[in-house]
């Protein structure tokens, strides 16, 4: 992921500015974007404090699970207190800076939103993705550091994935 975690206080700031953002923008508009069903299993990498994780367990339902990787320790323990709080028995934590431990082809989405433009090897994180995600899977890609075109172009270029449709919010891959 990024050369090293923000510091504390920077992932406290964004933690609150998301905050603000998820009353006006509520993250489920997005999630239901990227198709996610009962009994998915999904990835959040570059989850952060969390935003997504509700939503996603709320959509794969208690046979679905959600995984939310960080390499931030205080993004795992946002989630972990999340889940606790909602009592999400689906919702497992993974503190990587790529790997994720998972499986070949053991999910069904993945989250890459707003993380893509800081990450110090976004190749290597695409191979990694490239290998956890089921064929026919989906690749739900947003940064709102980039441009469109930038967008596609950098997923796409290494020929791991090719863009299956821009939604209003989101890009969908899936494995090329």
């Amino acid at each position: 992921m990024a050369d090293k975690p923000m510091s504390n206080f920077h992932f406290r700031l964004m933690s609150l500015g998301y905050t603000f953002r998820d009353l006006f923008l509520p993250r489920i508009n997005i999630l239901r974007e990227a198709g996610i069903e009962s009994g998915f299993h999904v990835l959040d990498y570059g989850c952060g404090p969390g935003s997504y994780v509700n939503g996603a367990a709320e959509l794969v339902g208690k046979t679905g699970s959600v995984y939310a990787l960080d390499i931030h320790p205080l993004a795992i323990q946002r989630v972990r207190n999340i889940a606790s709080k909602r009592q999400l028995g689906n919702v497992e934590t993974i503190c990587s800076d790529c790997e994720t431990g998972l499986p070949d082809e053991s999910v069904d989405v993945i989250f890459l939103y707003d993380t893509f433009h800081s990450l110090r090897d976004p190749n290597r994180v695409l191979r990694e993705l490239y290998r956890v995600l089921r064929p026919n899977g989906i690749l739900s890609f947003s940064d709102h550091h980039m441009e469109g075109d930038e967008i596609a172009s950098e997923v796409t270029n290494g020929g791991l994935f090719r863009l299956l449709r821009k939604g209003d919010r989101t890009y969908s891959f899936v494995k090329g």
